[in-house]
């Protein structure tokens, strides 16, 4: 038995085509993980499966429902969550609970599922004062009113730690029933492998469906053939490296953390924090959403003032001359923060213009960088219509086009697919053996292991650093996914006090 029936679908988007004849079968009552390249089309399917857009040409059926034309009779049995935090940043926890359950007109007993995620004791705090994984379980929590036959989550872990990730995939399991159907689209290839199904969509097709055992026999290999099958990754030199003019300096520590204390009222959210970072090293801030590390980006960079101790950046002091100290820097945020309403182009444009870049030199260096990203193709799109992948792209393609000499990444490869993510530390590792210091933030274990050191945070307090080897020593741990669970944990069973 099927939930879903699609037969040779089509949608473009202008000139753009986002399914391309796309057919596929989703079983009932099974876990179907969606991957697939960004701009592959698997938020275009979604969206589709569920009626929310509609195909050009081709059949869909839902739950025995053409979804394009029996929307009203389809949606009661739908729980649908999307890739963006759709929910009401301005409401509490429990009054998006309630809205969502008056919108599926179900029962408001939020008890169980307050208790079950997790969110009773936040239920009076707003949505927008969440951590990351915090709003990954609210919006988990609206999909599930009503007890929905169908569960769509497109992309629910990205920019979710280790630990919250696993408690997201233990929730969606324990909470949906035999006949249930989940279809799941995910960054993570782990995640990809531990479902019962796995469909593999490229350039609007489907490329693979089937169990992930069928595909490969280990994650490792099934990483290699997903890969293979999106059509393969050759690394190559590093364009921008290779053409970045390197602002040469006799300062030994680009970067210095100088005990640095951020309270807001009487929560300490960064607690007397201390690194020192030589030039030409990657220095991973690994932690739990809600562990501090943005905090510290901000007063770092100057957009946050500490409430003691500083930060020097090629070294100035960022309290004493933040202007001059963000010169040096080069930052991507957490959050997507270029101008949503500008083209890829024209947001290029403007920030060559506001780092000093000469108006004679501004068409030049952004036809180079939008080539070393690949943006050509989206030049004229609006940023805020780009895939996720591609935003990120733009993101850091604009934090690098001044050749800064260093970098200040927060979770720069959130919600990129396997390929580009590949792509991106080609650049970064090329980029720091030119001296280039970068400070980066990620939530993908297998990332951490490119750094050079790490900074394990967690509640506000380094907890453990190292490199990658030493801290998997520390927690007798054969990979940095195991080390970071372990390491955690083992600090709440010291009390939870870092």
């Amino acid at each position: 038995m099927a939930t879903v029936v699609i037969n040779a679908i089509t949608k473009k988007f202008g000139t753009t085509t986002a399914l391309d004849g796309l057919s596929l079968t989703i079983p009932t009552g099974q876990m179907t993980g969606i991957v697939g390249a960004d701009a592959a089309g698997k938020t275009t399917l979604l969206r589709i499966i569920i009626g929310l857009l509609t195909a050009d040409t081709g059949t869909v059926s839902t739950l025995g429902y053409d979804p394009a034309l029996q929307k009203k009779a389809l949606m009661p049995q739908i729980g649908y969550m999307p890739q963006k935090f759709g929910l009401y940043e301005d409401l509490t926890v429990r009054e998006n609970l309630e809205f969502y359950a008056d919108l599926k007109s179900v029962d408001k007993n939020f008890d169980e599922l307050l208790e079950f995620t997790g969110l009773r004791p936040f239920q009076e705090r707003l949505a927008g004062k969440l951590s990351g994984g915090m709003k990954q379980k609210l919006g988990l929590a609206c999909a599930l009113l009503g007890d929905p036959k169908f569960l769509v989550l497109d992309e629910p872990s990205v920019g979710v730690d280790p630990i919250s990730r696993r408690d997201l995939m233990r929730l969606v399991r324990a909470t949906i029933k035999n006949d249930t159907t989940v279809v799941w689209s995910t960054a993570y290839l782990d995640e990809a492998n531990s479902f019962d199904n796995t469909v593999v969509i490229d350039k609007g097709r489907v490329i693979y469906q089937g169990p992930p055992a069928a595909l490969a026999a280990t994650p490792a290999e099934f990483e290699s053939e997903v890969i293979r099958l999106m059509g393969g990754y050759e690394e190559k030199e590093s364009q921008i490296a290779a053409h970045y003019v390197y602002q040469e300096s006799a300062v030994e520590y680009p970067v210095e953390a100088l005990n640095l204390l951020k309270m807001y009222g009487s929560f300490a959210a960064v607690k007397n924090n201390t690194f020192h970072i030589k030039k030409g090293e990657i220095f991973g801030l690994l932690g739990p959403n809600g562990a501090g590390k943005s905090t510290s980006f901000k007063m770092m960079c100057g957009l946050a003032r500490p409430t003691e101790g500083t930060a020097k950046i090629m070294g100035v002091d960022i309290r004493e001359n933040p202007t001059l100290a963000r010169s040096f820097l080069g930052y991507m945020a957490q959050k997507f923060s270029l101008y949503g309403n500008m083209s890829v182009r024209e947001n290029l444009e403007f920030f060559a213009g506001i780092y000093g870049i000469p108006l004679a030199e501004i068409e030049k260096r952004v036809e180079a960088i939008a080539g070393y990203f690949g943006l050509e193709f989206y030049f004229d799109q609006q940023s805020e219509e780009l895939p996720l992948g591609i935003k990120q792209r733009l993101s850091l393609a604009c934090a690098l086009i001044h050749n800064p000499p260093i970098l200040f990444l927060d979770e720069a490869t959130s919600g990129v697919d396997v390929v580009t993510r590949k792509e991106f530390w080609c650049h970064l590792r090329a980029l720091a053996q030119k001296g280039v210091t970068i400070l980066i933030t990620t939530h993908f274990m297998d990332e951490a292991e490119y750094c050079d050191n790490i900074s394990l945070f967690y509640k506000g307090e380094t907890i453990a650093i190292g490199t990658p080897a030493a801290l998997k020593a520390e927690a007798g741990a054969a990979t940095m996914e195991e080390a970071f669970i372990t390491l955690i944990q083992s600090k709440d069973a010291e009390g939870g006090q870092p």
